[in-house]
C-alpha cells in the first residue's frame, strides 16, 4: 500500500483525515474485540472465526496506518481498545450465539460506515487507490458479517436485542468521536 501512501497529500482534506482517523480507530477496536474474545472463549470453533478475523482486522489496521500519519490517529484509542475488548469478552462469555449477534452487528454498522466513505470518494472522483483499499476491507468485512449471521443460531431473544442495539449505538458513538478527538 505504500502506493497509496505516496498518493496522499500533506493537504488532506479535513474530511477525509476525519474519516480515516475513524477508520483507524475502528480497526484498532475491532482487532481488540476479537482478542477479548480469544481470552474468554473456550468453544474452539469461536475461537478458530476470531483468530482467522482477527488477522484480517490486523491487515485493515495496518493499510490504515499507511496512509493516516500517526499524528493523525484518534487520541481517544486506549479507550478504544478497551471498549473493543469489552465488546469482544463479554458475549463470549455467554456462548457462540452471543459473539456472533456481536459481529454482524459490528459488521453490519461497519459496511454501511465504509460504504459511505466510498460514496463521497466517488461523489468527488478523488482518491482511485484509497477507495480501492476501502472498497476492499469493506468487502472483508461484509465477509465476516454474513459468516457470524450464518454461525447465529436464529433471531436474537429480548436481552440479545438489547446488547445487539447497545453495540450498535457505541459503534455510532465511537466514530463521531474518533472523527473529532
Amino acid at each position: 500500500m505504500n502506493h497509496i501512501a505516496a498518493l496522499m497529500l500533506r493537504d488532506m482534506p479535513a474530511w477525509l483525515e476525519a474519516e480515516l482517523r475513524s477508520d483507524h480507530a475502528g480497526e484498532t477496536g475491532a482487532v481488540l474485540i476479537y482478542r477479548g474474545i480469544l481470552a474468554t472463549s473456550r468453544d474452539a470453533a469461536v475461537r478458530d472465526f476470531a483468530a482467522r478475523h482477527m488477522a484480517t482486522e490486523q491487515g485493515h489496521l495496518r493499510l490504515i496506518e499507511e496512509v493516516l500519519p500517526a499524528a493523525s490517529h484518534s487520541r481517544l484509542l486506549p479507550i478504544w481498545r478497551v471498549a473493543g475488548w469489552l465488546t469482544g469478552a463479554l458475549p463470549a462469555l455467554f456462548g457462540p450465539r452471543a459473539v456472533f449477534a456481536t459481529i454482524d452487528a459490528v459488521e453490519s454498522f461497519v459496511d454501511h460506515h465504509y460504504q459511505q466513505q466510498i460514496d463521497r470518494l466517488d461523489a468527488e472522483a478523488s482518491y482511485p487507490a484509497l477507495r480501492a483499499m476501502l472498497a476492499q476491507c469493506q468487502e472483508e468485512e461484509v465477509h465476516h458479517r454474513d459468516e457470524a449471521r450464518g454461525l447465529g443460531d436464529g433471531p436474537p431473544g429480548p436481552l440479545l436485542r438489547a446488547w445487539v442495539a447497545m453495540v450498535g449505538a457505541g459503534s455510532r458513538a465511537a466514530v463521531a468521536a474518533a472523527k473529532r478527538v
